[in-house]
């Protein structure tokens, strides 16, 4: 089967597309996609852990830890020790991560309007659905 022809590489055109298009308009902000993905839980669950903020994401608990040094060294975020476990961090924004979260936030959103405004309402919601289809039968069939 030709590459053109697989949904795969369609879903994989879709996502790079969106990745690029908040790369570009999170650069000024001086955030990675996966930078702001993770400011953006954050925001949401204050004194998560790394290994939950590196499933929240979608990445590796390696690469969720480069994420969350770089994001600390620019004073984004602070991580104490958790008041039961003290082998498990909690993180949390700063003052500072807090409005570079709602800028960059702000910008990704303008992003995501743009695209949600060139379907109907209808068509949006067959696209998430058909997406949610996929997901589905994707785990379904995944081997363990």
């Amino acid at each position: 089967m030709p590459a053109a022809e697989r949904l795969g590489s369609h879903l994989k055109r879709a996502e790079q597309a969106l990745n690029a298009t908040k790369h570009a308009v999170l650069k000024p902000v001086g955030l990675t996609v996966p930078q702001y993905a993770a400011l953006l839980f954050l925001s949401e669950r204050p004194g998560i852990s790394a290994a939950g903020l590196a499933r929240a994401c979608g990445v590796t608990p390696p690469t969720m830890n480069t994420v969350l040094k770089n994001l600390q060294e620019r004073g984004l975020i602070e991580r104490t020790a958790h008041e039961w476990h003290k082998n498990v961090r909690e993180i949390r924004l700063t003052e500072k991560g807090t409005a570079v979260t709602a800028d960059a936030d702000a910008r990704a959103v303008r992003v995501e309007r743009a695209l949600a405004a060139e379907f109907t309402e209808e068509e949006h919601a067959t696209i998430v659905a058909l997406l949610g289809r996929c997901v589905d039968l994707l785990e379904s069939v995944r081997p363990e």
